[in-house]
């Protein structure tokens, strides 16, 4: 594989978890109530929110609105010091480690929300291989060349 494909694909798996996150968490934030999509408020009774407006926000934000702009990064290499200074890979341009962090994300709020639903779905399921999946193209070597400083 190329580098450049590899890259791609990773590029891929960010745009589809962006545009998906922009989708479920503008439709949560156009409807709190959750009936737009046909969610239950009940499904909140575990959870400290009152209605969907709040882990809409989060959705929209962190899983939609940040996964796209990083894949402009990712294609860009912007300098940006101020996301240089949270990079932990220090030998790697902030974008690379920025989708490794985002996967993290991705992974941390299936597992809050299966914690609130108590209960596990076939798309809990695909949203963390979808996160590992991004993890393991972004640890590729064909990608980490790119990326490196």
């Amino acid at each position: 594989m190329t580098s450049k494909t590899a890259r791609n694909i990773l590029l891929f798996l960010l745009l589809f978890l962006g545009l998906g996150a922009l989708f479920g968490g503008g439709v949560l934030i156009i409807s709190p109530s959750g009936k737009l999509i046909g969610m239950p408020l009940s499904l909140l009774n575990k959870s400290p929110f009152s209605d969907f407006l709040f882990p809409g926000i989060i959705l929209f934000g962190v899983l939609g609105v940040f996964p796209v702009l990083l894949v402009f990064a990712l294609i860009n290499k912007p300098s940006n010091p101020f996301l240089e200074s949270v990079n932990f890979f220090s030998d790697m341009h902030w974008s690379w480690s920025f989708s490794i962090y985002t996967a993290f994300a991705l992974i941390i709020w299936i597992q809050v929300e299966m914690m609130f639903l108590n209960a596990v779905s076939w798309l809990h399921t695909f949203y963390m291989f979808l996160a590992i999946a991004i993890i393991f193209v972004s640890l590729l070597p064909q990608v980490r060349t790119i990326y490196r400083k």
